[in-house]
């Protein structure tokens, strides 16, 4: 299986979702890949946010080694599930995948916790550290919910 969670700049929510299902890969342990990628070229090379860092770094979880990247249009055929994390990089995706793009493949990740909602995770880029801890929190939630939806 390999999963692959994209966000806007892939400095934010993308990196810690990739860190959080690391974890908890390595931790049961999956036969799984995961990875992030953001639909914008803004960070491409940067590492994660430094507060996505630090919430993930007190909650066990190292994501310093990650560099943003942008998704590609190949992205969609190397992965068996992509997880977007809002609506407008759901809409990104779809034009940068073109007609490689397989509606199939793609969900909003809190549809996992709100099946059919299309929420998108708050992006906690606009604010202090302070949102950084919701946001994880909600994040560990959705790892944890493909977690036993795929194991099997």
């Amino acid at each position: 299986m390999k999963i692959l969670f994209v966000c806007l700049g892939n400095i934010c929510r993308s990196p810690i979702a990739e860190g959080v299902l690391q974890h908890l890969i390595e931790t049961l342990p999956l036969d799984w890949q995961t990875d992030s990628a953001g639909t914008e070229f803004f960070h491409v090379g940067g590492e994660p946010h430094q507060f996505s860092q630090q919430v993930c770094r007190e909650n066990g979880i190292d994501i310093s080694q990650q560099k943003a990247r942008q998704f590609t249009r190949q992205d969609m055929d190397r992965f068996d599930k992509i997880y977007v994390m809002a609506t407008d990089v759901y809409k990104n995706l779809r034009e940068i995948a073109g007609d490689l793009f397989d509606a199939d493949k793609v969900d909003f990740f809190l549809n996992e916790l709100y099946p059919g909602e299309n929420r998108s995770v708050t992006d906690p880029w606009y604010g202090g550290l302070e949102g950084y801890y919701p946001v994880y929190d909600e994040i560990r939630k959705g790892c944890e919910a493909i977690v036993k939806k795929y194991q099997n």
